[in-house]
């Protein structure tokens, strides 16, 4: 899903970072139970952009991403 989303968005991201984005959204996707397309595009969409606006640590994608309080 992230690679499709990185080609759509014409993003520039090296092998690295794709995985690690493919791991956050792995990660979110099971969490939060997120099955439909929609909400699958609108994660990756998520995650990239987040990423390239300086969220580049793992962790902290993951703390933004997930409600912990669920």
């Amino acid at each position: 899903m992230i690679l499709s989303q990185v080609f759509q968005t014409h993003s520039v991201l090296n092998d690295v970072e794709v995985a690690l984005c493919q791991r956050v959204f792995d990660r979110v996707a099971n969490v939060k139970k997120i099955t439909s397309e929609p909400q699958r595009q609108e994660l990756a969409c998520r995650i990239i952009q987040s990423y390239q606006l300086g969220v580049t640590d793992e962790d902290s994608l993951l703390r933004m991403l997930i409600d912990v309080r669920s």
